[in-house]
């Protein structure tokens, strides 16, 4: 079973990145490009030579961009199609398309939503080369604190399911979840490189974007790995 769940969510992963690129080519490359004409503008203002470009834009923005996302899409399916097999049957409903729902959502809440409301994408232009470690180890750092957090909520809705009814423990988990991200996101440090000319409408722009390809593959993954993985446990007997 957990061999068939896998290779259906690597399949729904690469659908998933195919539309993750169509949106990011939509509506994330034009910010890019934007971005990256007030980096060449400001550094002719600063009198430094262009950088050398490793990789053309063409290449970036069309291949590079494309295999990227595909990629990260099938990664992201494989796992999340483990994780489904690991949780299916142990917490949650009985339902395979509710439970992938379900998952999808507190995936995209703790590793994508949480973190990026304290360390938001930046494009080009945005952020110092030599802070990259530095902002980086914090965001992975803030990335850990929403996932625990989001174990320890879980944990504390399970415990108190017998006492207080499903209802009432999920609002019990649901208030310690954003309590502890709340206590996280006060403590963290606050990284703020953008400078002071950098259009606004491109900067919230790009993020939008950033979030929008995260939620299609989120998304994708809840919607259409339910339905295969039901099919499957159908065929097992288990569903």
């Amino acid at each position: 079973m957990v061999r068939s769940l896998l290779i259906w969510g690597m399949l729904v992963g690469i659908v998933a990145g195919l539309l993750a690129f169509g949106f990011a080519k939509a509506f994330g490359e034009a910010q890019v490009e934007r971005a990256i004409a007030f980096e060449e503008k400001q550094d002719r203002a600063q009198g430094d030579p262009p950088e050398p470009a490793l990789v053309s834009r063409e290449v970036q923005s069309g291949v590079g961009l494309f295999t990227g996302t595909v990629v990260y899409g099938t990664a992201l399916g494989g796992l999340f199609a483990l994780g489904f097999a690991f949780a299916y049957g142990r917490v949650g409903p009985p339902s395979a398309r509710v439970m992938a729902a379900l998952l999808a959502g507190a995936g995209f809440l703790a590793l994508v939503l949480v973190p990026q409301l304290k360390y938001p994408a930046n494009p080009p232009a945005v952020g110092q080369p030599g802070t990259i470690g530095y902002r980086s180890e914090w965001f992975f750092f803030m990335l850990l604190i929403s996932l625990a957090a989001l174990v320890t909520a879980l944990m504390i809705g399970r415990s108190l399911a017998g006492r207080c009814g499903g209802w009432n423990a999920g609002l019990l988990a649901a208030a310690a979840f954003v309590g502890l991200i709340v206590v996280a996101q006060f403590l963290l440090p606050d990284i703020n490189e953008v400078p002071d000319q950098f259009p606004a409408v491109v900067l919230w722009r790009f993020r939008i974007a950033s979030l929008g390809m995260q939620l299609i593959l989120w998304s994708t993954l809840g919607l259409l790995f339910g339905a295969a993985a039901e099919r499957v446990l159908s065929k097992q007997g288990q569903a």
